[in-house]
C-alpha cells in the first residue's frame, strides 16, 4: 500500500518504514500518525515480516509534533482528539506482535521522541540527540512522554528532562536507558537490520508473548504478572513451535519456526 508521509519497504525479514516530509523536517503530522500505524498493522499481516524498523533517514529523525496543527487547536475537544491519534500510534505499536525498533539519526524531539519511546528497541547513531520541549512552548508532552519516560530512566531523571527542555545526547541518552544501543553516525538502520536478521531465526510466537508478558506485566503488581505470565507461558507450550524449539536443541540442528 502506498501512503502520503511515509515511505516503506521489505529488506529480508524486516519491514522498513521511513518518514518521508523532509520539508518539514518529518514533523508527524495527524496523517502520518494514521500512515504509520496502518504500516505497522500490514507488517504484522505478514507473515514474512519478521520485525519492523522505523526511521526519519540518515541526518533526522523527526521535529516532533506538526506544530502548524497544534496551532489550529482551538477548543478541549479539538484538543483531546489530537491526543488520542497520538495514542492510537501509540498503542499500535506497543500491542503489534512484531518487534518494533526505531533507527535515531540526527535529532529526535518531543512527539518523536514519545513514539520512539513506544518502540521496543531504540538504537542510535553518535550524533543522534534528543529532547522534549514542552517547557520551552509552554505545554506538556502529550504522546505519553510523562508516562514512558520515566519507565525507561526513573522519575528524577525523566523530572529533569521535562523541567529543563535541553537535548541530551546518545550516549547520555544510552547510559540512563532511553536508548538501547549507540552505534556510528550513520549506521543505525544498519544496525535495526542486523538485529531483525537475528529475531527472524527465533520463534514468532516467543517474540509476540514475551512482548505481551513485559508490557502488561510492567502495569501490574508483581505477583499478578507473574500470574499473568504462567498463563502465557502454558499457552505457549501447546505451540506446534515449542515443540520443535526443543526437538531441535536435542537434535543440534536449527530451528524450523512457523509461528503455529
Amino acid at each position: 500500500m502506498a501512503y502520503d508521509t511515509i515511505l516503506t519497504q521489505k529488506e529480508g525479514a524486516a519491514c522498513i518504514i521511513t518518514f518521508n516530509r523532509p520539508e518539514r523536517r518529518n514533523a508527524m503530522s495527524i496523517q502520518m500518525t494514521r500512515d504509520i500505524a496502518a504500516a505497522c498493522l500490514e507488517a504484522e499481516a505478514d507473515e514474512a515480516v519478521r520485525g519492523v524498523i522505523v526511521t526519519g533517514g540518515p541526518k533526522f529523525f523527526a521535529a516532533g509534533a506538526d506544530l502548524n496543527e497544534a496551532l489550529a487547536i482551538k477548543t478541549m475537544n479539538d484538543a483531546f482528539a489530537h491526543m488520542k491519534q497520538w495514542e492510537t500510534l501509540n498503542n499500535t505499536v506497543e500491542n503489534l506482535r512484531k518487534p518494533v525498533i526505531a533507527a535515531i539519526e540526527g535529532f529526535c524531539i518531543t512527539g518523536a521522541w514519545e513514539f520512539a519511546m513506544a518502540c521496543d528497541i531504540r538504537v542510535a547513531g553518535e550524533g543522534a540527540s534528543f529532547m522534549l520541549t514542552g517547557s520551552r512552548i509552554g505545554t506538556v508532552p502529550g504522546g505519553g512522554g510523562t508516562q514512558r519516560l520515566p519507565r525507561d530512566v526513573g522519575i528524577g531523571r525523566a523530572l529533569e528532562i521535562h523541567f529543563s527542555a535541553e537535548p541530551i545526547d546518545a550516549r547520555e541518552a544510552h547510559r540512563i536507558g532511553a536508548v538501547n544501543r549507540v552505534v556510528p553516525a550513520g549506521q543505525a538502520l544498519d544496525e535495526a537490520k542486523r538485529m531483525v536478521e537475528v529475531y527472524a531465526k527465533r520463534a514468532p510466537l516467543s517474540l509476540a508473548y514475551a512482548k505481551r508478558a513485559v508490557r502488561g506485566g510492567m502495569q501490574m503488581d508483581l505477583a499478578s504478572a507473574i500470574e499473568y505470565e504462567r498463563f502465557l507461558v502454558t499457552a505457549v507450550y501447546g505451540t506446534e513451535d515449542r515443540k520443535e524449539g526443543i526437538a531441535a536443541f536435542l537434535e543440534k540442528r536449527e530451528a524450523v519456526f512457523r509461528g503455529r
